[in-house]
């Protein structure tokens, strides 16, 4: 499995960490930076990245690094089929992966330490979509365009 990885100089550490663990369980890792913990960069450049090689097929799944992970999590999901999962515990993100098929995750080095990090990872690669009711969901997700919810009308764009 590839597996696409980046940070912002907030997530350098915890994303050396995750991406070396994937490369000792045979991953193969595609560190799209950054490459330093000392250099200020912007998130969304490498949140993008990551989003972008997942949806365009490079990569199969994606991890995005940032010190809280709200901001990888919200750039990569504005990338048109990536449905970017924040997860700070083991149950999110297996149900991440079961429920709405994410295919990044998003982690914040702030928030959770390499230990937890690591069982999160895990967790995620792990599991696998379910399918069945979760398939009609997504289907909705992906295609919010003239859908009604309830009174309200969802134009999308």
């Amino acid at each position: 499995m590839r597996i696409a990885i980046g940070s912002d100089q907030a997530g350098y550490n915890l994303k050396s960490e995750i991406a070396r663990w994937l490369a000792e369980r045979g991953y193969a890792v595609r560190d799209l930076g950054t490459d330093d913990a000392d250099t200020r960069v912007d998130y969304p450049d490498f949140a993008r990245a990551v989003a972008q090689a997942v949806t365009g097929g490079e990569c199969d799944l994606g991890i995005a690094v940032c010190g809280t992970g709200l901001g990888v999590s919200i750039t990569a999901n504005k990338v048109p089929g990536v449905r970017a999962a924040l997860c700070t515990n083991t149950y999110t993100a297996r149900m991440s992966r079961l429920h709405n098929d994410a295919n990044v995750l998003c982690l914040g080095e702030r928030v959770v330490g390499i230990g937890l990090a690591l069982d999160i990872v895990a967790a995620w690669l792990q599991a696998s979509f379910e399918g069945g009711r979760h398939a009609r969901r997504l289907a909705k997700i992906r295609n919010t365009k003239g859908t009604k919810v309830g009174r309200y009308q969802v134009t999308g764009h």
